[in-house]
């Protein structure tokens, strides 16, 4: 699994201009599902975007969490980020879970994160998105469990 997070100050998905998932301060998660990842893959992505350490403290460090600062998680499904990509011009897509097995484990994520955090949106699996983002930082991260 991996998940590209993504600091902002504001972040919004559409879909066919309709706006689907808003949030204001916090995290931007693209998120890829991949063949061998498992729910215990997906808690343990879940535990550290909830409690990775990318916001500042007072002292202008990066301390605080999302949980800390009671932001706001972007979800958004990006298959695309799995991509094999070491060779040649043209990304592979083999190293990203099958469609059905990855809405299962992006839809586990989502339900979970809706559990354990107070603000989450999301955008919709499967669908053409624009995405908009005020990127704070910037900061971005690559997470891979």
């Amino acid at each position: 699994m991996r998940g590209l997070l993504q600091r902002v100050s504001g972040a919004r998905v559409e879909v066919g201009g309709e706006v689907v998932g808003a949030i204001d301060q916090g995290l931007l998660v693209l998120l890829a599902v991949e063949p061998d990842d498992t729910p215990a893959h997906a808690a343990k992505m879940l535990h550290k975007l909830l409690n990775y350490r990318v916001f500042s403290d007072v002292d202008g460090k990066m301390n605080l969490s999302l949980k800390d600062i009671e932001g706001g998680l972007l979800l958004v499904s990006q298959f695309t980020l799995a991509a094999d990509t070491r060779s040649g011009l043209r990304p592979g897509f083999s190293t990203a879970a099958p469609p059905a097995m990855a809405e299962a484990m992006f839809d586990h994520v989502l339900t979970e994160a809706k559990r354990q955090h107070s603000t989450v949106e999301s955008g919709r699996f499967g669908a053409d998105m624009q995405v908009h983002l005020v990127n704070d930082g910037p900061v971005t991260f690559l997470l891979q469990i």
